[in-house]
């Protein structure tokens, strides 16, 4: 039997090289000011119907539950965060600074860069409406991708702003109702033929093209990427208004992340949504939001194919999966005192192994080195000492038993 498509196991080492990910995305939201929360893997069915837009609807995995209830496995993590800041934002000071790490599950084709389930960073600031909270959380995605060991000529966060498009689609006085299908054509317009979305926007075409062709400038986002600069960090990033995102709730700055080669679908992406909170209150409460996801599958492959980035993978895969000592017993009269000092060092905090039945000594050292172990500690004819060996020079000494642990945290 195989997992269904577009699932995946993770075997010890794809489970190590999600953890060093995992371990990756904390670090850096940390160091932003950036606190964890989470939420629910099951959300009632009408939270993403009314707030994540046609997309994502049509690619829920939804079910009736024993309940009766109309319930959806989450496509996204936004809308639970905004449903969560609605019922409680009272308890917090502004802005908020969150980050999750949820798996999301779509019904959709898999492809490369894309499956029916993945993990991913979210990162949002609730309760600031400047442009530095945009520049703040933009600043957050390219330090979230560089902490991998990428570099400005390796990807690029290229930013827009919906209000391009909103401003246009009042001028034209295009009805709202049309306003959800025309954004997302001109989203996937660069992925399209001309002629498609041509075809698609109508009498829309000339002006959509005008602007696509001559790009835009705002004050707005001139603050954002002069902000970029104060940091530092303005080669990593580029305005370009034809990132318009797909979802329905953004309404302001959006950006995505993309490699520079092309090679891969968008690594990550974000913006605003300033009235979605207030869509999920009973009190309307207004909150300005703003927030960006990164996938680890994306994330992954282009890890893969960068020889540095995979270098510092191995590296984390090897440390996550060896252990310092391993404990041989060559006697096995001498197990019961074996498993004494091999608790007292494991409540040291020493990763540490030994063999759970009679084996011989060359294998137990064979064992040791396969599981990267630094050194051996051999209960055998020796005792009351107990042999410590470095695996790696050789070099052996007899430490008297009850100075083991002493002997081995002072040689550490």
């Amino acid at each position: 039997m195989q997992p269904l498509t577009g699932f995946r196991d993770f075997l010890p080492v794809a489970c190590a090289e999600r953890n060093y990910i995992f371990a990756k995305w904390r670090e850096v939201a940390r160091r932003y000011g950036f606190v964890e929360y989470d939420g629910p893997l099951l959300e009632e069915l009408d939270l993403y119907k009314k707030k994540s837009g046609d997309e994502i609807v049509r690619q829920l995995y939804e079910f009736v539950d024993k309940g009766e209830r109309a319930v959806a496995l989450r496509p996204e993590m936004t809308p639970t965060l905004a449903r969560i800041i609605a019922a409680n934002h009272r308890n917090f000071r502004k802005p908020l600074k969150w980050f999750s790490i949820p798996q999301v599950f779509r019904y959709e084709r898999p492809q490369r860069g894309r499956l029916r389930e993945h993990f991913q960073l979210n990162c949002d600031i609730i309760g600031e409406p400047s442009a530095e909270a945009d520049a703040e959380l933009i600043a957050l995605a390219i330090d979230v991708v560089r902490g991998f060991g990428f570099s400005a000529n390796d990807f690029v966060v290229r930013i827009s702003d919906r209000e391009f498009w909103t401003e246009l689609l009042k001028i034209e006085a295009v009805p709202s109702e049309r306003w959800e299908d025309i954004l997302q054509t001109i989203d996937k317009s660069e992925r399209e033929p001309r002629t498609k979305t041509r075809e698609r926007l109508g009498g829309l075409a000339g002006p959509v093209f005008e602007i696509l062709e001559k790009g835009g400038e705002s004050a707005k986002l001139n603050r954002i990427i002069d902000s970029l600069r104060a940091r530092g960090l303005s080669d990593f990033a580029t305005v370009d208004v034809g990132i318009v995102r797909g979802l329905a709730y953004y309404t302001g700055v959006v950006f995505e992340v993309f490699d520079r080669a092309g090679k891969f679908r968008a690594i990550a992406g974000g913006g605003r949504y300033d009235q979605l909170i207030a869509q999920l209150s009973d009190n309307a409460v207004s909150l300005p939001a703003l927030g960006f996801a990164i996938g680890d599958v994306v994330l992954g492959e282009m890890i893969h194919e960068n020889p540095s980035a995979l270098g510092e993978l191995e590296a984390s895969v090897r440390s996550d999966r060896s252990i310092e000592i391993y404990g041989v017993i060559a006697k096995e009269e001498r197990r019961a005192v074996a498993l004494a000092v091999i608790q007292q060092l494991r409540d040291q905090g020493y990763r540490l192994d030994y063999p759970m039945s009679p084996t011989k000594v060359p294998r137990q050292f064979q064992t040791a080195e396969q599981l990267g172990a630094q050194t051996a500690i051999l209960f055998g004819d020796e005792w009351p000492n107990v042999a410590v060996k470095k695996l790696a020079s050789g070099e052996q000494q007899l430490v008297p038993h009850e100075e083991l642990v002493a002997h081995l945290v002072a040689h550490r």
